[in-house]
Formats: C-alpha cells, structure tokens, sequence
C-alpha cells in the first residue's frame, strides 16, 4: 500500500490594521482611497490563495490588541506580519518593542506616503523595527507586502 503525503497546511500571514481603518472608503478618500478594509482582505485572500498562503485579517483602535496579535503571531507559528499601524506608526513604543521582542518578520505598510504628508508623520518608529516598509501605492501597497513575505 502506497504511503500517503499528507496535504501540505498553507501558512499564515497575520495582516494587522490600527486605529481609523476601520473607516477606509469612507474616511479622507482623496489621501486613503475609496476601497474598504473589506474590499483589501477580499484582494489578499484571492492572492493569498494562489501563493498557497493564509490571511488572517484584523483591525483594531486599540494599542494593546496590535501588541497581542504580534506576539500571537510568532506563538502561532505565522510566517510573517503585514502591519499597518495607522497613527500608532509613529507614536507607538510599545508596539515598536513587540515588533522587535518576536523573530517573526514584519512589514509595515501604509495606504498613503507618510513622507510626503504632515511633518509628524515622518518618523515611524513601526519602521524602526519591521524588516521593510512599502508605502504610498493605496490598497497595492499591502498586495506588495504580500507579494514580498511569500519569498520568505
């Protein structure tokens, strides 16, 4: 009798969204765009599917949830983070830190240019600690990021 191979399990990429994005489609279409959060994780899981991956998609406004979920990423074995910290970007210590105290890669990404916005937006201290950062392409920018953690 022929030994069987068991089906490979597709592994997970954790795709975290901060504070406000919740509102995208609706919130500063002209610097956001009009697509959904909704509309984005249809797009991911499409591709996701055919690079054999997994999308586990989640927003959040609280600081505290994006720290967890980095962390639950690397206890689950996730191949890597796709974040998008929202305005946490570039206050966040804490989600800096949890970004740095797990081995799984993450990578920011932002809708939008943050340095070609207000001056406040310049500094990401996400940035600081993810492997990479793709920025200013809207709804592409986080199909970019997929794109990349595939050839991990």
């Amino acid at each position: 009798m022929p030994a069987t191979v068991p089906a490979t399990v597709p592994a997970t990429i954790f795709v975290l969204n901060g504070p406000n994005l919740n509102l995208l489609g609706t919130r500063e279409p002209e610097i956001y765009g009009d697509e959904t959060l909704d509309d984005i994780a249809g797009q991911l899981e499409d591709r996701a599917r055919e690079l054999d991956l997994t999308i586990d998609m989640r927003q959040s406004n609280h600081e505290g949830h994006l720290v967890d979920w980095i962390q639950e990423a690397q206890a689950r074995g996730a191949k890597a983070v796709i974040l998008n910290a929202g305005a946490f970007t570039h206050t966040s210590v804490a989600v800096h830190d949890a970004i740095k105290g797990v081995k799984t890669p993450v990578i920011e990404v932002h809708l939008s240019n943050p340095h070609a916005r207000e001056s406040f937006r310049h500094v990401s201290l996400v940035g600081q600690a993810a492997k990479g950062t793709i920025a200013g392409f809207g709804a592409l920018s986080y199909l970019l990021a997929l794109e990349a953690v595939a050839r991990f």
